[in-house]
């Protein structure tokens, strides 16, 4: 066995001369205790990127950590990079300032620090995830990877990265319309707005990212759509369901302002109240969970109007997702319509 000269090694005996490994390019690398003659290894619960080894008794402790081994598989630039994990023969995207900087096909590599590894291993809404890395700019991967490290500014790590492909094809996409003149409209972005507000405000950042290094303005249609985008990495929501979403509730709030012959101010209280409550009445009936206090009789006789547009939308609502809704809704929901006819 020869001296591992990359272990990067951490001893707290000092017997730097124990640390012995197969090789340098191995599938892990060992720390051997001559005095006790143990050799044992582990994976570190510290950093998954990295293999604890330690061995002996107390008084010969060793640790050593050392970074997962890479071999180069496509520069895509000096901050991206596709890779294969040497350990299980897994294709990564690694994306970080200077990770492909001078970089060789076959050239092997420890994944630096401060590096982001996404697998491409996965399918995803817009196709294979392997094939969205080798066709989208790599631009826009790194784009897109710089958004979601804001949102986890916000979110923290509750972020699910696997949306960094499809959303780094669409900004791709959105970016080619705009440069072609084919600007869009999305009729639900004051609704996702307010749905979504926290991943509104975290999707803006794209505008001031394309204006910098492409010279390229983007309006708030393109940001809601980058929005739900952020809002599905949340959790199990893909974007076309969050989209559906944003468009019952646009549906639900266009009946109640026809019903009571009222346009309801986008940006008043009682608007943000009433989508946020359509919003989760919709994912309630969705996962089967009720509300469990019944106001129906005194919301009715209180309030009889409000009541009666309050079962007709409930019973549309119900017709549009192929469920029927729980009656114990309609009473929260004529309170949200009540409070916008008055003020």
């Amino acid at each position: 066995m020869k001296s591992a000269p990359n272990a990067r090694a951490r001893f707290s005996c000092g017997k730097e001369n124990n640390c012995l490994s197969e090789g340098l390019y191995t599938k892990e690398r060992f720390c051997y205790d001559k005095e006790n003659q143990q050799l044992q290894t582990k994976m570190s619960t510290e950093n998954p990127g990295q293999t604890v080894v330690e061995c002996g008794k107390a008084a010969g402790y060793i640790k050593m950590v050392g970074k997962k081994m890479y071999r180069v598989s496509k520069v895509l630039n000096n901050n991206g990079i596709i890779a294969i994990n040497m350990e299980e023969n897994q294709e990564y995207v690694l994306l970080g300032k200077g990770v492909g900087f001078g970089k060789k096909v076959s050239q092997r590599f420890e994944a630096p620090a401060d590096c982001t590894i996404y697998r491409l291993a996965q399918e995803t809404e817009r196709g294979s995830a392997k094939e969205l890395a080798k066709s989208v700019a790599p631009e826009f991967l790194e784009i897109a990877d710089e958004i979601l490290r804001e949102a986890e500014k916000t979110f923290g790590d509750t972020i699910d990265r696997r949306i960094l492909f499809p959303l780094a094809d669409h900004i791709s996409f959105a970016v080619g319309r705009i440069r072609n003149h084919e600007q869009i409209s999305n009729p639900l972005t004051d609704d996702i707005k307010v749905l979504f507000y926290s991943e509104f405000k975290v999707a803006e950042v794209l505008k001031k990212i394309l204006k910098e290094r492409m010279d390229i303005e983007i309006d708030e249609h393109e940001v809601g759509y980058v929005a739900l985008h952020i809002h599905s990495a949340l959790g199990d929501e893909k974007v076309s369901v969050a989209m559906q979403t944003a468009r019952t509730v646009r549906e639900c709030i266009a009946m109640i302002e026809m019903a009571t012959g009222r346009k309801i101010d986008v940006i008043s209280l009682s608007y943000n109240r009433m989508m946020n409550h359509i919003k989760y009445m919709v994912a309630r009936v969705s996962t089967g969970e009720t509300l469990k206090l019944d106001m129906n009789e005194y919301i009715e006789e209180k309030y009889p109007e409000s009541y009666r547009i309050a079962e007709d939308v409930c019973e549309s609502l119900g017709k549009s997702l192929g469920k029927k809704l729980d009656p114990i809704e309609i009473g929260y929901l004529a309170m949200h319509i009540e409070r916008t006819v008055e003020q």
